[in-house]
């Protein structure tokens, strides 16, 4: 099976069972319920394409490392050698669409939005649709990276949200290691990608955290899966949803 072939593949696999089905669909409904929140709750003259963004784009990327996860692991099933490039491949394409589906409900959701909204409601708007895309990217990279690394589905799940996080809070508890948070935190990245106001040093910070936590994470787990599981041999079976 060619590399194009074997990523549809996994594509159809991301929504192949109605478990996967459902966290595709909570997902999106998370952002939904988000921007609707911001857009009923909050004051009509602070309503931009940023500010619904912000919260609903947040929200996506927090169980779109789920599915990443159990995309990965279904190369521990595969009685074949493990072809990681297709999964990465597929899994950034599918966070890519969801991104894209946020970006269409934060959109909607403002057009619908009470008038006496900002005065320039869509300041930044293709900068923020851009930096949706990336975020949902990055959310599940991490998840790809940890599903390989980790064998048990719900460790990875809770790692997907904890060591991001967890970090992000360590570096910004100590006033020294403040700065860093924009180097080596995702959640750092996403404010900066959502505001839509991108210096160039922000986006050589995003491209910092996507080497580590994108590339790197998932070279090492790569790494780890292939000397877990020997090419041509199949791993232990295991449940997934």
């Amino acid at each position: 099976m060619g590399l194009g072939e074997a990523t549809l593949a996994v594509i159809r696999r991301s929504v192949g069972t109605r478990p996967r089905q459902w966290l595709v669909a909570i997902t999106v409904l998370a952002g939904l319920s988000a921007a609707v929140v911001v857009v009923v709750a909050g004051r009509p003259a602070d309503l931009t394409f940023a500010t619904v963004s912000d919260p609903a784009q947040s929200l996506m990327s927090v169980t779109v490392p789920f599915l990443g996860i159990l995309l990965v692991g279904d190369l521990r099933r595969a009685s074949h050698a493990a072809r990681v490039v297709p999964t990465l491949l597929a899994a950034m394409l599918v966070a890519a669409v969801i991104g894209i589906v946020g970006i269409v409900v934060c959109a909607a959701a403002l057009a619908v939005a009470p008038s006496g909204t900002a005065r320039d409601p869509w300041l930044h708007a293709a900068t923020i649709a851009f930096g949706s895309v990336l975020v949902q990217i990055v959310a599940q990279l991490v998840g790809t990276g940890l599903g390989m690394l980790l064998r048990s589905f719900i460790i990875a799940f809770l790692a997907s949200i904890v060591l991001p996080l967890g970090l992000w809070f360590v570096l910004g508890s100590v006033e020294v290691l403040h700065p860093a948070q924009a180097w080596l935190t995702p959640y750092a990245t996403v404010r900066n990608l959502l505001s839509g106001q991108v210096s160039a040093m922000m986006w050589v910070q995003w491209l910092v955290v996507l080497l580590l936590w994108g590339v790197a994470l998932n070279a090492v787990g790569a790494a780890w899966l292939k000397r877990r599981k020997p090419e041509g041999g199949a791993a232990a079976p295991e449940a997934v949803a």
